[in-house]
């Protein structure tokens, strides 16, 4: 980090001063103001003077310069330590806390700014909807807070007018996931009343300024502040960096952002011009009562709160009260007290305004259903933007409560930086020397110690009977503390003026006690706005009601700063220490004197002290051991020492850093932030071979238990593959057992569906099966019907599914000519089939029948058409068979039939001196096929002779046929 910055612009840290003194100290800070160097270090704290001027040095280049980066590799900057509180929440799932405090102008509201808006930039990177919706909200949630909640002062033209500690909400991934604003303190006084010079809260200049015509005059307002005496004295003072017409649209747009509702927004509003009227009523007393200035105003102020204007004028003018005996009797006010009651009521307003805002904020950030268990540990960052120590002309109670918060939180810096730390070396046996600083402890007891502090006797002095006025209170303090050493008061002192110890004790009582008669509190509750009867609960009780009388603001305040202090105690803290430069807000003028009195009381010198002789970095043995511990070849994996504390030594050795450590009892101490940087190098170039190791181990293991699982899978499937087989072995058996004692041999037996593994073994055995089936049907055939039945499954096998009837349904005669009854009126004598045979050597006639033929010149005649297994001869009926034509059996290459019913078929030969004939039915069967019983005793005869060769020689071209004779 020192190599970055040239020794023109002093020391980035202060622990690097050649000497700690405040003169050095003040030295290099002012140096560093004047070089624009508005940041410092010391060790984790950034120290930071407000610059009173813009600087180029933010934005999206110098955040990403930041992201990831260790504190001390880049020059101080608020992004240093907010990355610091982000990795520290990330890597080791701890809350951490970024603690901002300084004096009123110091700058604490900017920087909680910038710190939000670097979080906001660095978390979310794959810009999830519902995360970048929490950011907007927490991002916007500051503008809305800064309207109603800041206001210009004499030192500082933004000053927060209350204290403001939001907790961050992140998941695993380290997206913020939510969040929850906590509001301590609002200046309410301020509403009714404003120093010289100074403005009341920026949400009434914007909304007159910056608000509609449309809007103003549905709220009966006018655009001049100085119409109305609550905001008269401010109105001629304008703020050169905020405009208040824009920053009232910049709010409009926050509010519909976050999820305010239309009417909710109406509502706030509405609640602002009711303040503004308020101021405006005036009391007038005509004798025996107090009247009211201006009925309008009233009835103005009714239609905005939603309230009957004779409720409204009675609140104002009356108080009920009930006596001992339960009567409720109203009592007229005073002027004096028609007016107090008036600006009680106009602070009440805004103050519970204000809560409920925040409240709403609240409800729509809060974690909703949030499982650890399923969603990791939900983790924590806070800001705390708290108003800083004030020291005003005039000091009064809102100061005091102010000037007390701060002390409380310097005591908490006491705690954690310099006591603890150095209680923690001697705990550790750390060779150490002490180091003196102011603790500020007796300071806190003499405010909040129970029976004996201020507010303890404020608290006695309220609940006093009687009347008990402020100078009674102080008598009673000078009584009580004025031995006290860091208690003083005019009285007390040497000096004549009586009425202040720092601070004016005017007002201190009322404002202790907060009085606001019920009488308000049950006409807002019993308003027809949602809005504001929510913000009245207490409202509800009926004036007879006996209630227990409620804390007082000084007690409530104390309670909430004391809850503060424990949630900060337990997350790890990280400091931002504001600080003002000059009093004229000037971007020029460094005021030594001003700025050593701050450095003073921050502690800020002890701080550097502490960290010079300390050590910057420190871990429990385990801890640091199971982060490094792969740095280090004698502790990676595991390590076989007898202790932690040597498994660290070893590590610490192995680098070279035995100079820059010391061990104590649990835990080692290192000294420069250097040397844990180099371990954090080195570890994050060895994490992502780890990982691939890692991976590759654990990809072998997962490819192992899938190559087991696989196995195993495969055994199981051939064992059930297995069993398969032999249960559908064992069902085949069942089924066909008895099918040959069965009338159809098994034909209707049902067979089971067999397994995919048998699917082919099954069609064999179902084709085993029919041929056996078959031929238990043909053994009880007679031997003569045995051609008649080749010759049908011969034409079955040859005009299956081309033709619809070729007669396999009746008998076969297969040679008509010799059978009288189908010769159609001619005699085919036996002699001439006698002389055939004798001349031919012919075995037997395949088939024989009547034809007709069709000639070249359209003319049929009767012809007979007679094969042997020889030849086949186209005989002439009337010229007593006369043989007209005698073709080789052996020269048929084919026959075509056709698909229909008629009777066509053509014989094919080698020569191509084709056969066309068209059979002839007979005269008793008309109706009769025998087309079907030519091509059967043709295939199966040459099925018969030429094994097979019949497949390759018919040719069954139905379709083509069909066309020849068509055409």
């Amino acid at each position: 980090m020192a190599e970055l910055e040239g020794l023109e612009f002093g020391k980035s840290d202060f622990v690097l001063l050649d000497e700690v003194t405040m003169e050095q100290f003040m030295e290099n800070l002012k140096l560093r103001f004047e070089k624009a160097r508005i940041y410092t270090f010391i060790g984790e704290v950034v120290v930071s003077v407000n610059p009173y001027r813009h600087l180029d040095i933010y934005g999206k280049e110098v955040i990403e310069d930041y992201r990831g980066r260790e504190l001390y590799e880049n020059p101080p900057h608020l992004y240093a330590v907010a990355d610091a509180a982000y990795k520290a929440m990330k890597r080791r799932a701890k809350d951490t806390c970024i603690v901002i405090s300084g004096e009123s102008g110091a700058g604490k509201t900017e920087a909680s700014k910038y710190i939000m808006q670097y979080i906001a930039a660095i978390t979310n990177p794959s810009q999830r909807a519902e995360v970048e919706s929490v950011k907007n909200v927490l991002l916007k949630s500051n503008c809305v807070l800064e309207a109603f909640g800041n206001a210009k002062t004499n030192r500082n033209d933004n000053s927060s007018r209350f204290g403001k500690y939001m907790d961050i909400n992140f998941n695993f991934n380290g997206d913020p996931t939510g969040g929850h604003i906590n509001n301590y303190l609002l200046e309410k006084s301020r509403v009714a009343q404003q120093q010289e010079g100074e403005r009341n809260f920026h949400s009434f200049y914007q909304v007159l300024r910056g608000g509609s015509d449309g809007l103003l005059k549905s709220l009966y307002l006018q655009r001049d502040p100085a119409e109305y005496a609550y905001t008269s004295q401010g109105a001629s003072i304008t703020l050169a960096s905020n405009n208040d017409s824009l920053c009232h649209k910049a709010v409009m747009a926050a509010l519909k952002v976050i999820g305010f509702t239309t009417e909710e927004i109406s509502s706030i509003y509405k609640i602002l011009s009711t303040i503004l009227h308020l101021g405006n009523l005036q009391f007038t007393s005509d004798g025996e009562h107090v009247v009211l200035v201006g009925e309008d105003t009233v009835k103005h102020i009714s239609e905005l709160t939603s309230t009957e204007p004779e409720n409204t004028r009675k609140a104002l003018l009356y108080r009920t009260v009930a006596t001992g005996g339960g009567e409720v009797i109203e009592k007229g006010h005073s002027e004096q007290e028609a007016s107090y009651g008036r600006d009680a009521f106009a602070k009440a307003l805004y103050e519970r305004l204000f809560a409920w805002i925040v409240g709403r904020i609240n409800s729509v950030i809060q974690v909703m259903d949030y499982n650890p268990a399923l969603h990791g540990k939900n983790t924590v960052i806070g800001v705390l933007d708290i108003y800083g120590f004030e020291i005003f002309d005039n000091n009064s109670f809102e100061q005091f409560c102010i000037n007390y918060c701060n002390e409380k939180l310097q005591q908490l810096f006491i705690e954690l930086i310099l006591r603890q730390e150095q209680d923690e070396y001697q705990r550790e046996g750390i060779t150490w020397q002490n180091i003196e600083y102011f603790n500020n402890q007796i300071i806190v007891d003499l405010v909040e110690q129970p029976h004996k502090g201020i507010i303890s006797v404020l608290d006695e002095a309220c609940l006093t009977a009687g009347k008990v006025t402020d100078t009674v209170c102080l008598d009673s303090m000078n009584k009580k503390l004025g031995q006290h050493p860091h208690y003083t008061s005019r009285k007390v002192s040497t000096h004549k003026s009586y009425h202040s110890f720092l601070y004016s004790v005017e007002g201190f009582l009322d404002k202790n006690k907060d009085p606001l008669f019920q009488d308000f509190k049950r006409l807002m509750y019993n308003s027809s706005d949602p809005v504001l009867k929510e913000m009245w609960p207490d409202g509800k009780m009926s004036i007879t009601e006996v209630t227990k009388r409620p804390l007082t603001a000084a007690t409530l305040f104390k309670n909430s700063i004391i809850a503060l202090v424990d949630k900060l105690a337990c997350k790890e803290p990280y400091y931002v220490r504001c600080i003002k430069p000059n009093e004229v807000k000037s971007p020029l003028l460094f005021d030594d004197g001003r700025c050593q009195h701050q450095v003073a009381y921050l502690g800020l010198l002890e701080n550097v002290h502490v960290r010079r002789a300390g050590f910057a970095y420190r871990q429990p043995y385990a801890r640091f051991l199971q982060r490094y511990k792969m740095t280090c070849e004698y502790t990676w994996p595991n390590h076989l020492m007898s202790s932690d504390q040597e498994a660290v030594e070893a590590i610490v050795n192995q680098h070279g850093f035995e100079d820059d450590v010391a061990y104590g009892h649990t835990k080692l101490f290192v000294r420069t932030p250097r040397t844990l940087f180099t371990l954090e190098q080195e570890r994050a170039a060895l994490i992502p071979i780890l990982v691939l190791f890692l991976q590759k181990v654990w990809r072998g293991a997962l490819a192992r238990m899938r190559c087991r699982k696989i196995r195993a899978i495969y055994t199981i499937m051939a064992y059930y593959k297995c069993y398969k087989v032999k249960a559908h072995f064992w069902e085949v058996e069942r089924r066909f057992t008895n099918v040959r004692n069965m009338a159809d041999y098994g034909k209707s037996v049902e067979w089971p569906t067999p397994p995919a593994a048998l699917v082919q073994f099954h069609r064999i055995t179902q084709h085993l099966y029919r041929r056996w089936w078959a031929r238990q049907l043909i053994k009880n055939i007679p031997p003569s019907d045995m051609a008649e039945v080749r010759a049908k499954v011969a034409a079955l096998s040859a005009l299956s599914g081309e033709r619809v009837d070729w007669g396999y349904s009746r008998a076969w005669e297969r040679d008509y000519l010799t059978n009288v009854s189908f010769s159609l009126g001619y005699s085919f004598r036996t002699l001439t089939l006698h002389k055939l045979k004798n001349k031919d050597q012919y075995s037997q006639v395949l088939f024989s029948c009547s034809v007709r033929m069709l000639n070249w010149f359209n003319n049929t005649k009767d012809r007979a058409l007679l094969i042997t297994d020889k030849h086949i001869y186209r005989l002439e009926p009337k010229k007593h068979f006369k043989v007209q034509k005698r073709i080789s059996l052996d020269s048929v290459v084919g026959v075509s039939v056709t698909s229909g019913s008629d009777q066509m078929v053509a014989l094919h030969t080698a020569s191509q001196d084709d056969f066309l004939v068209h059979l002839q039915r007979g005269q008793l069967n008309p109706n009769q096929d025998r087309v079907g019983e030519l091509v059967g005793s043709l295939t199966d005869y040459f099925t018969r002779s030429y094994i097979g060769e019949l497949v390759h020689k018919i040719l069954v071209v139905a379709k083509l046929f069909n066309q020849l004779v068509s055409g």
